[in-house]
């Protein structure tokens, strides 16, 4: 069995997931196979609170995001997604983020780097509501994300991903080109999943993008952001959990439901 366990994914099951024909590589078959994974599989860390998690091999991976129609965080998204560009014929570069890097964030973050026409392009369907589609790795590269106007920047050796929020810009995470294995990104699972201070560990998140719009479960509160500003937040009831999470594109059990409620 390879590292990346290629052979346990169902490529034409995932592609009907998203919704989307086999492709040559290409840029603009990443940046479309980009946007139809985001759009159609959410950003969720449910297995860690119904715990314990199952864990990052890939065909568990396909069994939850793909088979049962469910989400995950970054490396769930980022496993599933790197190994399905591979398939295809991508050349990709395997790499982890720090978050928040101006606030000493823990490097916890999966990203991809893929190279295009002898380009690079940041890729990152796990990373909550932020990249729609690709950024490639030019420094000073400005680009429009749904709304949001995102930059990539050059320090050192970092590639720095920016947001531009009210207030000026935010660096979202910082990425260098270490190589990875399977063994960092379940070294790392293991904090995001049981770690006390780990921002999943103790509280419902589950977040979706549409059009020009973000959704963002966390807790008990549903916060709706529009690229125009627009910002609205609301309590969400025990008694409207499943169809709430229904509406953004997670389905559970009756058992699962319960268990969270409770």
């Amino acid at each position: 069995m390879s590292e990346w366990q290629l052979e346990d994914l169902d490529l034409d099951a995932y592609l009907a997931r998203i919704g989307h024909a086999r492709v040559q590589p290409s840029a603009a078959a990443l940046r479309s196979l980009h946007e139809a994974h985001v759009r159609s599989i959410p950003f969720e860390n449910l297995d860690v609170l119904l715990g314990p998690h199952p864990g990052l091999e890939l065909k568990v991976i396909a069994d939850k995001l793909v088979h049962r129609r469910r989400g995950g965080y970054c490396y769930e998204h980022g496993l599933l997604f790197s190994a399905a560009l591979e398939l295809l014929g991508f050349d990709v570069r395997r790499r982890m983020a720090r978050v928040q890097p101006d606030k000493n964030g823990p490097r916890t973050h999966m990203v991809v780097l893929v190279r295009v026409a002898g380009i690079d392009h940041l890729v990152d369907v796990g990373f909550g509501t932020g990249l729609v589609t690709p950024m490639p790795l030019v420094d000073g590269h400005e680009q429009d994300q749904n709304g949001w106007l995102h930059r990539i920047t050059r320090e050192g050796p970092l590639w720095i991903l920016w947001r531009h929020e009210a207030d000026g810009w935010t660096r979202l995470h910082a990425t260098d080109d270490l190589p990875q294995h399977q063994i960092d990104y379940d070294v790392s699972n293991h904090y995001i999943s049981t770690h006390p201070k780990s921002p999943f560990s103790g509280q419902l998140v589950v977040m979706t993008r549409g059009d020009r719009v973000s959704n963002r479960l966390v807790g008990d509160t549903l916060t709706t952001e529009h690229a125009t500003g627009e910002t609205t937040k609301r309590t969400v009831p025990p008694a409207e959990l499943d169809t709430v999470l229904r509406s953004m594109g997670v389905e559970l059990t009756s058992s699962e439901l319960a268990t969270l409620r409770a």
